[in-house]
């Protein structure tokens, strides 16, 4: 399809679920990609996997939690590949979870360094980049429990979440008469070592599925597909959205 022909993207989180996805995508799409994450073994493995597959790739392991590497990215993108025009910021994690009240400062703190101002720090300097261009897609991953659904426990979490969406909007107010799109994605449950390794019985995972509609998971590549459409020319009047992207869970438990 290539409807990303000579594009330039940057993707966080990309070592595995649906960062991984994302890139193997972009590039199936005629991007060049430039892959995050913190391990540089896996981000090998991937530039090494779209490489064979036919596609340009270039990877750079660190923190997002670092300003450096947010520069560091974007500087990588432009040596290689002369330009920016679409970031994918989903690096994240759950955090420190539990009743509200027992939460650390610290544990609440990272959890908000990682998923909110790491992708704060990603987003300031990709748009500075893409100015230059006259234009560009940046795209967050938040959730449904940023938006319509609370659940117990996920406090820091949720917030951070929650805060990508205001984020989202407000990034999409300032420069969208320069071209920039801002948006972001609202998954529900994803077939991702994450959501493995939290749901570990079959009765756990019997119980997420049913909260979804559809009755089912979405796997990696089913939000891939939605990234993309965020990402391309496709959605070229859309900006400042929350797009959820949940099978259904939203619905069902409003």
């Amino acid at each position: 399809m290539e409807r990303l022909l000579g594009k330039v993207a940057i993707i966080t989180g990309a070592s595995s679920g649906i960062g991984r996805a994302v890139a193997e995508l972009f590039a199936a799409e005629g991007a060049k990609v430039v892959v995050g994450a913190r391990r540089q073994g896996e981000l090998d493995e991937l530039v090494a996997h779209i490489r064979t597959a036919g596609g340009e790739a270039a990877a750079l392991a660190g923190d997002v939690r670092a300003e450096d590497y947010a520069k560091a990215l974007v500087a990588l993108a432009v040596q290689q590949y002369g330009r920016l025009d679409i970031a994918f910021n989903n690096a994240g994690t759950l955090g420190e979870s539990g009743p509200s009240t027992e939460v650390s400062e610290t544990g609440w703190n990272d959890t908000l360094a990682v998923n909110l101002t790491g992708s704060f720090l990603g987003a300031k300097h990709q748009i500075a980049q893409m100015l230059k261009n006259g234009g560009g897609s940046v795209i967050f991953t938040s959730t449904f429990v940023g938006h319509t659904c609370a659940f117990p426990g996920v406090a820091a979490y949720a917030a951070s979440k929650a805060g990508l969406i205001g984020l989202t909007q407000t990034l999409a107010t300032e420069f969208g008469a320069q071209g920039i799109r801002v948006n972001s994605i609202l998954p529900g449950a994803v077939d991702t070592a994450m959501y493995r390794s939290m749901n570990n019985t079959a009765e756990s995972q019997a119980f997420v599925t049913n909260l979804h509609a559809l009755k089912r998971v979405a796997t990696p590549e089913e939000l891939a597909r939605s990234v993309l459409y965020l990402a391309s020319d496709d959605s070229a009047f859309v900006t400042g959205t929350a797009s959820l992207v949940d099978g259904g869970l939203s619905v069902t438990r409003t």
